[in-house]
């Protein structure tokens, strides 16, 4: 549980914009306010976790069908420095430089449409993703050689304008990191 004067004393802050961020929070549903409790906080369920897999295919997917192939063909350098980024991160073990480097390489997919509101939804769930891959810890780190694969495997289709390939190509990709999610101790691939 989390109190407002707490977190206010915590912070160095009075009790008004900690209540309005557990406020924001809760609207975001990553905590549950009991009046005169305190906040509790949530984190994501299994349940949870497999419908951020499918609003994340269906917009990545989505989004890029709608991209023309100008559109693509500018995107493909873009993709392709964000995955050195990721090496470079992964191979210095920054979780936290990783996990924005992927989370833009991802957001890339969704800003190739040109569809603001695509974008904006994307936007809502980037919490959630990062949360996902920071659960996984170290997993992600021992995990890079996999990782960079299959993103190589997006790039490559998209480079190739296969779109359908792209789709089978990212459910497959999420489906391993948002398993991986769930259950980041045992998860094998």
């Amino acid at each position: 549980m989390l109190g407002e004067s707490g977190l206010a004393d915590r912070l160095g802050m009075s009790r008004t914009p900690v209540r309005a961020a557990l406020v924001r929070l809760q609207d975001e549903q990553w905590v549950t306010i009991y009046p005169k409790r305190g906040a509790l906080v949530n984190g994501l369920s299994v349940r949870d976790i497999a419908e951020v897999a499918d609003a994340r295919y269906v917009l990545e997917a989505a989004a890029v069908q709608r991209a023309t192939p100008g559109m693509i063909e500018r995107l493909v350098p873009r993709l392709e420095e964000s995955l050195k980024a990721q090496a470079r991160a992964l191979a210095a073990q920054d979780l936290r430089a990783f996990i924005d480097a992927t989370t833009g390489f991802h957001r890339m997919f969704v800003e190739v449409s040109g569809n603001d509101v695509l974008l904006e939804m994307s936007d809502r769930l980037a919490d959630r993703r990062r949360y996902m891959l920071f659960r996984q810890g170290e997993r992600l780190i021992e995990r890079r050689e996999e990782m960079l694969a299959e993103h190589r495997e997006l790039i490559d289709a998209l480079r190739e304008r296969d779109v359908v390939r792209f789709a089978e190509a990212l459910r497959g990709h999420l489906r391993d990191t948002h398993e991986a999610a769930v259950d980041p101790v045992t998860f094998v691939p």
